[in-house]
């Protein structure tokens, strides 16, 4: 595994993450905590010390489910979680931005993550006016003042959002979230220059495009059942499928796993801190891992 700053934070994390929002029960699957305890081993194995999580994968399911795991050995692990939502059901959430909320939902999440402390406490996908919600940002500082937050981040809705990135620093964010694969490189125009400007660490989620890049999913593929996908317009998954076998063929190399290349790819741009791929399994976390090898 490599390790790279998380911008102005100095945390050295996993240039290789585990995304989990799959734990939430929303990508066709329910976890056990059982298969939880075994991927963030196989994570473990292979260097990753790096988990995000948020408040509304399921109503602080994916949290509790790496709580339990984490809690014996936590200072192992940089945890970063999400506040903003209130999780109803895999098609309802509520937005909440409020100083007194996001302050009780911070005390679920440490509650959920059997922790004292959160090492990255991010803003989840807010618009531009809850950005500027009164009191907020001084009630995080509070907050990290009492030793429950120890960084916090930015994790912005559109990967063009440079109204947010660029105020970041302003309200002491130190690091950016965003969209970003080889089927999406809207961040490179002004998201990135943005933050290399500021020194903020940047996580790449989605990093394989949902599971496009992975190369597995042909033409006509259907997404079915709970599996969040099955939402996505059929027109464009389908151009992109397409447009995913013909970068699989003109741009990875041969005996490299398109899933392993598509997370070097984005680490290919220094600016990016780390990748925060999904994984159902510890195969596809092993698959993971191997990007940091292609660097």
């Amino acid at each position: 595994m490599k390790y790279r700053i998380l911008g102005k934070t100095g945390m050295n994390i996993s240039v290789v993450g585990v995304g989990t929002w799959q734990f939430g029960g929303e990508w066709g699957k329910d976890f056990t905590q059982g298969e939880v305890n075994d991927i963030l081993d196989a994570a473990q194995e292979r260097g990753i010390n790096f988990i995000d999580t948020a408040e509304c994968y399921g109503d602080h399911l994916s949290e509790s489910l790496i709580g339990k795991r984490t809690s014996r050995d936590r200072d192992k692990w940089i945890i970063a979680t999400k506040f903003g939502h209130h999780f109803h059901n895999f098609l309802e959430r509520t937005r909440h931005f409020d100083p007194t909320d996001v302050v009780r939902q911070l005390d679920l999440s440490l509650k959920s993550l059997k922790t004292d402390y959160i090492d990255l406490y991010q803003m989840h996908s807010s618009k531009d006016d809850e950005f500027h919600t009164e009191g907020l940002w001084e009630e995080l500082e509070r907050q990290k003042e009492k030793g429950k937050i120890r960084h916090i981040g930015l994790s912005i809705s559109g990967n063009d959002n440079i109204y947010q990135t660029s105020r970041a620093t302003d309200v002491g964010a130190e690091s950016i979230q965003v969209v970003y694969n080889r089927l999406d490189r809207v961040p490179e125009k002004e998201v990135f220059p943005s933050c290399r400007e500021q020194n903020l660490g940047v996580l790449a989620r989605v990093p394989m495009a949902s599971g496009l890049l992975s190369g597995k999913y042909g033409k006509g593929h259907v997404f079915t059942g709970s599996d969040v996908r099955a939402t996505r317009d059929k027109e464009e998954l389908e151009r992109q499928i397409e447009e995913v076998a013909k970068i699989n063929r003109e741009e990875v190399p041969e005996g490299v796993p398109m899933a392993s290349w598509a997370l070097a790819w984005c680490l290919k741009d220094p600016v990016v801190t780390a990748v925060i791929p999904g994984c159902k399994n510890t195969a596809q976390v092993h698959s993971n891992a191997d990007a940091a090898e292609l660097l």
